[in-house]
């Protein structure tokens, strides 16, 4: 997201990872959510017909692959949930104080 969208990231954005499923090949399913603030902010991830969620999804899965050394299969979803920054177990999740 930050190598695609530039200035035009939206500040209130995260990423989760839904699900990671590995078979028997090798290769692994992975399918993660981005959680944006604001209706908005999903036409700038989605681009034009879907361009701009494709190319983050293709450059994505090209870093995975060459990270796990695996033919990665993802899947990203993008969904609108305000003030998902406020939520304190998100923080606990991630290991971290919400009130630091």
């Amino acid at each position: 997201l930050f190598k695609t969208l530039h200035q035009e990231l939206p500040y209130h954005l995260t990423v989760e990872t839904e699900n990671w499923e590995p078979f028997e090949n090798g290769s692994i399913k992975i399918d993660q959510t981005i959680f944006i603030a604001r209706e908005a902010h999903k036409k700038i991830i989605l681009g034009k017909g879907g361009a701009m969620i494709k190319k983050i999804g293709q450059m994505s899965r090209e870093e995975l692959e060459d990270i796990l050394e695996t033919q990665v299969h993802l899947k990203l979803f993008i969904k609108v949930q305000e003030n998902w920054f406020d939520d304190e177990d998100r923080y606990e999740m991630w290991g971290l104080n919400s009130k630091a």
